[in-house]
């Protein structure tokens, strides 16, 4: 690390031109190809996957999707000639759009159980190709709006999807430096860390976005990215920062600074920034190819903010020189010369102190914490929101307005049943099951023709009365696999397959859930692992898995109460309470996993630095919180500021993995790293650093803090000259 430091001092404009002709390359690359965002998920090997691969075979070539049009009268009846006509021909100018295969109207024969006369309600299906606009039908629709009809659309063609976040991002990055700012008292030292994060992230996405034609992506791995690499890469680039000025006001020259800012910092910065991404690429045992493409962008984006890090960041140093510090700070290097033992800040060395004093009590407090923070998530329901949980004036949400009061709610939660029928007696099962689902609670109608003779797969459809997203929706899905599809397929070739977009939603929730805990077995694991490696110690690592398990409980508990159970959801623009989308708990762990390890990793390897010179576990643990408490809360206050503001996009998911992080990451700081885990390590006692000796024998040395440095270093530099204070130049960087 010491020589690519000083190889990126002694080059640092050539670094800074490197750095400027990739992003000016990726983004003409970018320019040329655009990008290959996809929104198919491949479906894990399920019922409902098996359901659709009937119909495909069924069916072959069928590539339409059913979108609904609905409509209100207000003062006029629904059938009124007037209404009628004006309907008929808004019709005929939505069936003329590109892409609309078939319309369906409630005022045709045959139709008449799309019209509420109660409620004044009618609604039209429409059949389109992929490569329909459904913008264009939407506003050919939405001209018959008047004062008299209300016009709505909805279903699988026309649900809105994510919007773009209208940059609320800015906001937490200029509440990063305003945070910078207030603790460095330098422009220069403050804008670094955004800079440097800004240009790793920037760099990612668009290599993302290229990546994009050869793998399966989400366009919402763009948004991933940016909110995973913002946070890591300010607080990657901060803590370098930091401990390059503690070196210049210890004496050092600015390219000795730089050196021991990377062979320090930067090292806990590769070490942190792996383990996140191992976290992240670790979602391959997932097996959801969307799912782990969206891991794969942000895992690759920590890797091009490490690399900014530790190549960008040490040039930019070399180029700024001293004025990384305050004016004070330098006029009072020139004048007094260094001080090799600087005074930490009182907070912090009154609060390592107190946690010192009293390791019983802070322990019982911050797990106090962590334990309320953590119940809701007993409750977690995961599944996927459907519209009637949307922001009230949204267009899903005024759609579901409409349909629901009129047609029920469950009008849109439609189950299929695929039924093979290889003989007569088959087909006769089917019928009967048809026949008997009628009468079942939970289903408010069921359709489907009879099947005909030499007919091998048949489909009825079965309209719950609830929305997709409740439990008693999931109940009678579960019904239907678990009792009465088996019973009416006992002693026949009968076969159903309970198929659909809300039994697919549950399906894939059920595998990913299900998937879960060997994921999190498997990355708790090698976070163990590597730091018994790194620390040469059993129970560090073992507090320290046991606190990143505590964290992402913490977030799943957050995410439960604000997004579940609706306290608060309404005011960050995302709508009502609704089942949790079954992609954030897994993103969740992934990222809050790899976060903590970062804390943990730069807490304690100050820790580990301080027992290795003294061998006094209460001293190591002491000075260890007592010099890392400040530049922890800030990075954890910056992390909040860029987290939170992704809150703020109106988009449930990246919502919800936003105000999840960031209450996860402000209790892990705040509470666990500076809190309960100094404590633990008071009360363990030099036993924190016994290593088996087999292990010692058989893994491998890893240093994250770097080489011991002498004591004192940097008292001998004291009265050195600093003609160059003013400029930032220094001789020695030459």
């Amino acid at each position: 690390m010491s020589a690519l430091a000083r190889w990126c001092v002694r080059h640092r404009s050539l670094v800074l031109t490197g750095w400027i002709a990739l992003l000016i390359g990726l983004a003409a690359a970018v320019a040329g190809l655009g990008s290959g965002f996809t929104d198919v998920t491949e479906l894990p090997d399920s019922e409902s996957a098996t359901a659709y691969a009937l119909l495909d075979e069924a069916y072959p070539g069928s590539d339409t999707q059913s979108g609904t049009i609905v409509w209100h009268t207000d003062g006029l009846a629904i059938d009124d000639p007037a209404v009628k006509s004006g309907i008929a021909a808004m019709l005929e100018a939505v069936d003329a759009e590109d892409g609309v295969e078939a319309i369906v109207s409630p005022y045709s024969e045959g139709a008449e159980a799309q019209i509420d006369t109660a409620e004044n309600t009618a609604y039209a299906t429409v059949a389109v190709t992929d490569d329909a606009d459904p913008d264009a039908i939407r506003d050919t629709a939405e001209s018959l709006d008047s004062a008299s009809i209300e016009v709505a659309l909805g279903g699988t063609a026309f649900a809105e999807g994510p919007t773009a976040s209208h940059g609320t991002e800015i906001v937490g990055i200029l509440a990063a430096l305003a945070l910078l700012l207030l603790v460095f008292r330098s422009m220069w030292a403050a804008a670094l860390p955004i800079v440097t994060g800004v240009v790793g992230v920037g760099a990612s996405l668009m290599a993302v976005m290229l990546a994009s034609h050869a793998i399966d992506l989400a366009d919402t791995s763009i948004t991933m990215g940016a909110l995973i690499g913002l946070g890591v890469g300010i607080d990657y680039a901060l803590f370098i920062v930091n401990r390059y000025r503690k070196a210049l006001l210890a004496g050092a020259t600015v390219r000795d600074a730089v050196v021991k800012a990377v062979d320090t910092s930067g090292r806990a910065v590769v070490f942190a920034g792996l383990t996140v991404a191992v976290a992240l690429f670790g979602m391959f045992v997932v097996q959801l190819p969307v799912l782990t493409g969206m891991a794969q962008a942000a895992g690759l984006t920590v890797l091009f903010t490490v690399t900014a890090a530790i190549t960008l960041l040490p040039a930019l140093l070399g180029m700024i020189g001293l004025k990384a510090l305050s004016k004070r700070q330098r006029t009072e290097l020139a004048t007094a010369g260094p001080d090799a033992d600087p005074v930490p800040p009182i907070a912090a060395s009154v609060w390592a102190r107190l946690v010192g004093w009293l390791p019983k009590t802070t322990a019982v407090i911050g797990l106090a914490v962590v334990v309320a923070l953590a119940v809701p998530a007993l409750s977690m329901r995961v599944g996927n929101a459907d519209a009637s949980s949307d922001p009230a004036g949204s267009a899903n949400r005024e759609y579901s307005d409409l349909m629901s009061p009129a047609f029920g709610d469950g009008i849109d939660a439609t189950l299929l049943l695929v039924a093979e029928t290889p003989d007569a007696d088959a087909a006769a099962a089917f019928n009967a099951l048809v026949t008997d689902l009628s009468d079942t609670d939970g289903v408010a109608a069921v359709s489907a023709a009879p099947v005909q003779p030499g007919q091998t797969v048949a489909v009825a459809a079965v309209t719950p009365t609830t929305s997709a997203q409740t439990v008693e929706t999931q109940d009678l899905v579960e019904t239907l696999r678990g009792d009465l599809v088996p019973a009416a397929e006992d002693g026949t070739g009968l076969q159903v397959h309970v198929g659909g977009e809300t039994a697919t939603n549950i399906d894939i929730s059920t595998a990913l859930m299900d998937r879960l805990p060997l994921y999190l077995g498997l990355i708790t694991l090698m976070g163990f692992l590597l730091l018994a490696v790194a620390f040469r110690s059993v129970l560090v690592p073992l507090v320290g898995a046991l606190s990143n398990l505590a964290t992402i409980a913490v977030g799943l508990g957050a995410i439960t109460a604000i997004f579940q159970f609706g306290w608060g959801s309404e005011l960050l623009g995302v709508g009502t309470g609704a089942p949790i989308m079954y992609i954030v708990p897994v993103i969740l762990v992934g990222i809050v996993f790899g976060l903590s390890m970062d804390y943990q990793v730069f807490l304690v390897s100050r820790m580990h630095e301080e027992w290795v010179h003294s061998k006094d576990n209460h001293r190591a643990v002491h000075i260890g919180m007592r010099e890392t408490a400040q530049v922890i809360a800030v990075a954890a206050t910056i992390m909040l500021c860029v987290f939170a503001s992704f809150g703020f996009t109106g988009e449930r998911i990246v919502s919800a993995i936003g105000i999840g992080l960031a209450l996860a990451v402000l209790v892990d700081a705040f509470v666990l790293r500076l809190m309960v885990v100094p404590a633990l390590m008071h009360l363990i006692g030099d036993r924190n650093w016994s290593y088996p000796r087999w292990a010692e024998r058989i893994t491998p040395h890893l240093s994250v803090e770097g080489a011991p440095e002498p004591a004192n270093v940097g008292r001998h530099r004291a009265e050195r000259p600093l003609a160059a204070a003013g400029t930032g130049r220094n001789e020695e960087t030459e």
